[in-house]
């Protein structure tokens, strides 16, 4: 079969169910086209999506200025490893750090191996500057977090399906639940060895959890209080998608270590990065950490654009400006309805709970419905579905999909 052979969405799922591992559970749909807030299956049928590629593809699908960067760049040059200077690294090293307002950056590739990273950063500067007894470090985390999943993560997550069978588990982690400062300011009292907490600002593949007003302020706070470093993972959060550039704006909490993925790149390569002052960043001396793709040129000149094109836009006040409208028009459904409980979210990261339990398929049904209907988004936990569309979307196509969900949640109204 020849790359560019038209296939059916039957034989295309076929193949992947036959060759590829089952590690994924994707809602039966083929998609081969994307532009904007559009994509379109091998049929031809066009969708809303609302799910982004889970927040990567915030500057909408296939956007030019990133694919143009993207492309001029892999006709130049496109890997080099760590082992030479590129003519690109240094300038997206300078753009994106002070685009954050941090002194320096370790690139890397994945969310995971960005929060990798972040732990690799805190533990060392928690012996070499803090004082630590080697290999004594402990790292606050939340429960029902999710921050990847390689072996270090699942070894600190509390979903069974991410965990069984896959220890010896890694050590050095305490488990509190998420918004709760109490617990957070208990466990930092009565252990000198904390070296970081490390939190999601919203608990997105939880269910789109957002935590108290204060919180995140609070725990930083604490934080400082007791020499620990306060680490946000903002790979699904960053980068405009909650109506700030970063989730934590939304307390003006500046994290120690900021952690980015996805939207970095505009979803068009995989591209993360690991950020924090010299202070911190300053531990990590050669052969300590790399990646042989980490800072490759291509990268660099994609997450250029990918972030330019997120302050021309005015991605960041638009998600602001549709979340709001987003949730009022859903608020007002759930004032009469019987099968959606409530919807929670910031920005245009959202969702709404259905009055199901967990193990329920109703969101499941409703995710096909929707999809019937021209709309794509997913299930989480069960019974929550999370809606998340590119940030570029207008407000007469938010209206739009507001009365697609509408009608398609009337479908289910008992």
């Amino acid at each position: 079969m020849a790359v560019l052979d038209h296939i059916s969405s039957q034989e295309a799922m076929a193949l992947e169910n036959k060759y590829g591992a089952q590690n994924y559970h994707p809602l039966p749909v083929v998609l081969s086209r994307g532009e904007g807030v559009y994509v379109w299956d091998v049929e031809g049928k066009k969708y809303y999506d609302f799910l982004s590629a889970y927040s990567s593809v915030n500057q909408g699908h296939c956007h030019p200025k990133i694919v143009d960067a993207m492309t001029h760049q892999a006709q130049t040059l496109t890997l080099t490893s760590r082992a030479f200077y590129n003519d690109m690294l240094g300038k997206y090293e300078k753009y994106v750090a002070q685009y954050f307002g941090f002194d320096k950056v370790l690139p890397i590739n994945t969310g995971a191996e960005a929060v990798e990273t972040a732990l690799k950063v805190c533990r060392k500067w928690a012996y070499e500057v803090k004082g630590i007894d080697t290999n004594k470090a402990k790292i606050i985390v939340c429960k029902n977090n999710f921050h990847g999943r390689t072996t270090t993560i699942i070894s600190f997550s509390n979903d069974p399906v991410a965990r069984k069978n896959f220890g010896p588990y890694t050590e050095g982690f305490i488990k509190i639940e998420y918004d709760n400062i109490q617990a957070l300011e208990d466990v930092l009292a009565q252990n000198p060895n904390v070296a970081g907490f490390l939190v999601e600002p919203i608990q997105g593949e939880a269910g789109v959890y957002v935590p108290s007003e204060g919180y995140l302020a609070k725990a930083k706070d604490l934080c400082e209080t007791y020499n620990v470093l306060f680490i946000a993972d903002e790979v699904q959060t960053g980068i405009a998608r909650t109506g700030r550039m970063l989730a934590v704006d939304h307390e003006n909490v500046k994290p120690d270590i900021l952690v980015l993925g996805k939207a970095l790149s505009g979803g068009v390569y995989p591209v993360s990065a690991v950020l924090a002052n010299n202070e911190i960043m300053n531990v990590i001396r050669p052969g300590n950490h790399g990646s042989t793709y980490g800072g490759n040129p291509i990268a660099a000149a994609v997450a250029i654009a990918a972030l330019e094109v997120v302050k021309q836009e005015g991605l960041t006040e638009n998600a602001e400006d549709l979340g709001v409208l987003f949730r009022s028009k859903l608020n007002k459904y759930i004032e009469n309805s019987n099968i959606v409980k409530l919807v929670r979210g910031k920005g245009l990261l959202n969702a709404i709970v259905i009055n199901d339990h967990e193990d329920s398929d109703t969101a499941w049904n409703i995710c096909l419905a929707l999809r019937d209907n021209g709309l794509l988004a997913k299930p989480t936990h069960g019974n929550i579905i999370r809606f998340a569309p590119p940030l570029v979307m207008t407000e007469d196509q938010l209206l739009d999909c507001v009365n697609i969900i509408i009608s398609t949640l009337n479908q289910f109204e008992k």
